[in-house]
């Protein structure tokens, strides 16, 4: 690491390399690992520029395999150090040291034995030999101590890899339904388990003794929605007697609020309003206080006491960046949420009473669920690098250490514990899904005019086709890779092995070429291919984000990619060119209008709704009839001059059309429950869908913790 005689000085703090030494702005010492400390060095050192993880974990540690948690480990010390600040994050790119920093001048240090003086350094170094001993006896007696209190923390514990709060736990499937099963909640007391399932066709809130096997159905199908994936819909009354539960109602200005203060007893009886407005509630440990976020532009968190309403704002994210989860600490001092994009999070930690956050993991994928065990043991869900999963994560606060446990290959969808934390209720779930063609001659099309098609892979998803031939996304070995059909057959055209493919593939118009998003450790970067695979290429300057889509011509490809943290709009010249960006919006999943003239996009989600835009060519806004959705509809296409899209519920989905001129819709499909459609592809002829329909089968999980 460097050796500059130089101090480096940043709103107060004070770093110096050559004594190794952090002052705080009061002038007091702030300890750091050698790691985290040379990561600050490296860091302030290049204040300004972004550094690479990759750079990054080379200066830190030369010449060795390093596991990519140790580096969040080193840069999760400094942040606390600098009490959150200073340290930005640039998605899995690299980090960014952002305070002002002013280089000043070092004081002279004696140099240890073996280390060549700095000329500043020579008069120390000729000080008499009773000096020098002196000091290489308190040297050594610093190192003895040193050895003895590093012998301690090795018999403690602290050497070792982070107990596995899981180890030795018995697990029982509490159910078997047909269907799915989701977002198990345990009560306090860890005698009652509540879930949603759609075993009577409609998804409904079921209850049962975790020791009986028998459950009932509470609402009956007196909700029209109540599944919501992206946040935890169901808990219980600190006093166990009701289970509380999220909806989402229309209402006369919005085509859905989300209005989750809802109730239903234990026992069973009428749904009735708990908390109008919330989206998601957390009961603090003595029962007096709530935590809960509304649907809001950041979903911002309030703390109430129960005795005198209404909450008291402690913090809201930026637009488009979501705050859900929101559970309390056992002390009932600090809440932990998940913040980020749907699919670029991780767990945070605030003060109740307000403040600044500060963040907990570092995965910047889909993270979930966090749940305390107890004041040092945090359980969450989070997809892995591969985006496989999600895994069952476990990060101790007393090491600040995170990890996967081995829970076995079934991914997991949600977790909740008991108070105590001994009784673990968990929901575990496989997924399928395939390709579909649908014939719109007959409107709306019904599901006996769907069928099947047939592909080499075992899973299929985000169907596209031109000129006789589709490609769509799967994957191998685990990690999703581009597949083309063509001439009754099917080959791998991009293998996951060189980046993992994340939306939908995009196929010119005249079938020759194909653009796609691939996610490496660093960033997520637009390929344009040739339809057989051949001559990729990537567009490396932007990190783009969602789905490409070609322009009619095929001179063209649209995408989102993020400036300033958000991502907006870019399009991209299929040649050679710069990208030339379109507005300053919040955008992501571009499609073309026929002519080529403007494009349709989506916004920032709203709690649980999306709304339509459209940008002309030129990046001028551009007015289209108003159209709100729910989450998951991201997916745009034309048939004609209308507009194509997915309509209905988070949990079905139907394809409509609207005419952009008179804003009046049209159903394209009533295929009915069962699969989701997921994505889907217009023929450029206008005579069928290509659908990627999915569905989840699910359990509830019981897991008892060994005694301690």
């Amino acid at each position: 690491m460097s050796r500059t005689p130089h101090v480096y000085e940043f709103d107060g703090f004070r770093l110096d390399p050559r004594r190794r030494s952090l002052t705080s702005p009061d002038g007091e010492p702030i300890a750091l690992t050698g790691q985290a400390f040379d990561a600050l060095v490296y860091l302030v050192e290049r204040a300004g520029e972004l550094v690479q993880r990759a750079t990054l974990a080379e200066a830190l540690w030369p010449s060795a395999v390093v596991e990519e948690n140790s580096l969040n480990q080193a840069i999760s010390l400094v942040r606390r150090a600098l009490g959150g600040k200073y340290i930005v994050t640039v998605a899995r790119r690299g980090y960014q040291f952002v305070g002002d920093v002013h280089v000043g001048s070092a004081e002279p240090v004696i140099a240890e034995a073996g280390e060549a003086a700095a000329p500043g350094d020579l008069q120390s170094l000729t000080k008499s030999p009773a000096r020098r001993t002196g000091r290489r006896l308190a040297v050594g007696a610093l190192i003895g101590a040193a050895a003895a209190l590093a012998a301690t923390w090795w018999l403690v514990g602290g050497a070792r890899d982070p107990v596995d709060p899981l180890l030795g736990a018995s697990y029982q499937r509490l159910t078997d339904f047909e269907g799915a099963e989701e977002h198990a909640a345990i009560s306090r007391d860890g005698r009652f388990v509540a879930f949603l399932s759609d075993r009577d066709g409609t998804w409904d809130v079921w209850v049962g003794a975790t020791g009986a096997g028998d459950f009932q159905n509470l609402t009956r199908g007196a909700l029209a929605e109540i599944r919501n994936p992206a946040v935890r819909t169901l808990g219980f009354h600190p006093d166990g007697g009701l289970v509380t539960l999220w909806t989402r109602r229309p209402d006369a200005t919005r085509a859905g609020v989300v209005d989750a203060g809802w109730a239903v007893p234990l026992v069973g009886g009428p749904v009735r309003p708990y908390f109008p407005g919330i989206a998601e509630l957390d009961w603090s440990p003595d029962g007096r206080r709530l935590v809960y976020h509304t649907s809001a532009e950041g979903d911002p968190l309030f703390v109430t006491d129960v005795d005198e309403p209404p909450g008291r704002l402690i913090y809201a994210a930026s637009p488009g960046v979501h705050c859900h989860f929101p559970v309390w600490s056992p002390d009932g001092r600090s809440l932990y949420f998940v913040q980020g994009l749907p699919d670029e999070a991780d767990v945070w930690r605030i003060a109740a009473t307000g403040g600044e956050p500060e963040r907990i993991t570092h995965h910047d994928s889909r993270v979930s669920f966090p749940t305390l065990l107890d004041s040092r043991t945090l359980l969450y869900l989070a997809t892995a690098p591969d985006g496989s999963g999600p895994w069952v994560h476990v990060f101790d606060f007393d090491r600040r250490t995170s990890r996967r446990l081995n829970t076995g290959i079934d991914a997991y969808r949600s977790l909740a514990a008991s108070s105590d934390g001994r009784s673990i209720v968990a929901t575990v779930a496989t997924s399928a899904s395939r390709l579909w063609r649908v014939p719109l001659d007959d409107l709306p099309a019904v599901s006996a005019a769907a069928t099947v098609i047939d592909v080499p892979t075992t899973r299929s998803q985000s169907p596209r086709g031109a000129a006789g031939v589709v490609v769509y996304r799967a994957p191998k070995a685990g990690i999703d890779s581009v597949w083309r059909l063509a001439n009754g057959g099917g080959a791998e055209l991009w293998s996951g092995a060189n980046g993992r493919v994340v939306a939908g593939p995009a196929l010119a118009p005249d079938g020759s070429r194909v653009a796609f998003t691939v996610q490496t450790p660093h960033a997520t970067q637009l390929y344009i291919a040739n339809a057989d695979g051949s001559g990729a290429r990537s567009f490396d300057t932007l990190d783009v984000r969602g789905a490409p889509a070609w322009s009619p011509d095929g001179r063209w490809i649209a995408i989102a990619a993020l400036r300033a943290g958000v991502p907006r709009l870019y399009r991209i010249p299929a040649g050679e060119g710069a990208a030339v960006p379109l507005g300053d919006d919040y955008a992501l999943d571009p499609a073309w209008s026929p002519d080529g003239e403007f494009l349709v996009y989506t916004g920032a989600d709203v709690g649980a709704n999306i709304a339509l835009a459209a940008v002309n060519t030129d990046g001028s806004a551009r007015a289209v009839p108003r159209l709100e959705l729910s989450r998951g509809s991201r997916r745009f296409d034309f048939l004609g001059d209308d507009l194509v899209f997915l309509k209905g519920t988070l949990s079905h989905k139907e394809l409509w059309a609207m005419n952009l001129a008179t804003g009046v819709e049209r159903a394209l499909t009533a295929l009915g429950p069962g699969e989701l459609i997921a994505d889907f592809d217009v023929s450029a002829d206008g005579r069928e869908v290509l659908l990627g329909r999915e569905r989840d089968t699910s359990d509830i999980l019981l897991i008892q913790r060994a005694p301690p």
